[in-house]
């Protein structure tokens, strides 16, 4: 009989750079772990890093390390932490270094098999470079996994949100679900845009994040669910 651990895993892409992508996934790790779930994130590739001790933190790797059940350790976590931050493909060509899929995708096999849950951030929106020929979309078809799509609500973000769709489904790449992430308190007519998306987008809405001045994803999490 098979003893071979059952792991759920998704990849969280963004409409854009900024719209809370680390924040939405940081507050669905604590609603996997208010369940009992042993939950981790993963950031493969970050660009912006500060030097810390003897290491190098991206602000994200290091959200997603403090909201998952244990540290795996950055290597695992984020393998590839770029320095400026700046677009990976520059960030990467300014240091030398040539992103390819193969550690990437290593670092992710050797979490899941510490984890009952893994989910993926992606970086910026789902089509940002990381060299000549492979970017953050080519990632997502490598990783296999159905995707989450975090979309920050504000002016702008229905054309965005039904673009990144329409590359979802251009990749046949399945799409778990979507979140409507407040970042614009000011925003006008929020409840008439997501209703827009939620008559357009194929995917179930998985939760809405209100705007939160205090940025504390896991008093965020109970308004988010996992998909089934």
């Amino acid at each position: 009989m098979s003893t071979e651990k059952f792991v759920r895993a998704w990849f969280i892409v963004g409409t854009d750079t900024g719209i809370g992508k680390t924040f939405a996934t940081c507050a669905l790790l604590h609603a996997a772990r208010s369940r009992g779930k042993i939950a981790l994130g993963m950031k493969p590739v970050a660009a912006g890093a500060l030097r810390i001790g003897d290491e190098w933190i991206n602000e994200d790797a290091a959200a997603l390390r403090a909201a998952g059940s244990f540290d795996p350790g950055l290597a695992l976590l984020n393998p590839c932490c770029l320095r400026e931050p700046i677009a990976p493909h520059l960030a990467a060509a300014e240091e030398g270094v040539h992103i390819t899929p193969a550690p990437l995708l290593a670092a992710f096999d050797a979490l899941r098999r510490q984890a009952e849950v893994v989910l993926v951030e992606g970086v910026g929106g789902f089509r940002v470079p990381f060299s000549a020929d492979y970017d953050s979309a080519d990632l997502a078809v490598d990783l296999g996994l159905p995707l989450i799509l975090v979309v920050g609500m504000r002016l702008g973000c229905l054309s965005h949100a039904l673009l990144t769709v329409e590359a979802i489904a251009h990749r046949g790449l399945p799409l778990a679900g979507w979140i409507a992430n407040h970042v614009d308190p000011a925003m006008l007519r929020p409840e008439q845009n997501v209703a827009a998306l939620e008559e357009r987008i194929p995917a179930p809405l998985l939760g809405r994040l209100p705007w939160r001045a205090d940025g504390d994803p896991q008093r965020a999490a109970s308004a988010l669910r996992l998909p089934d």
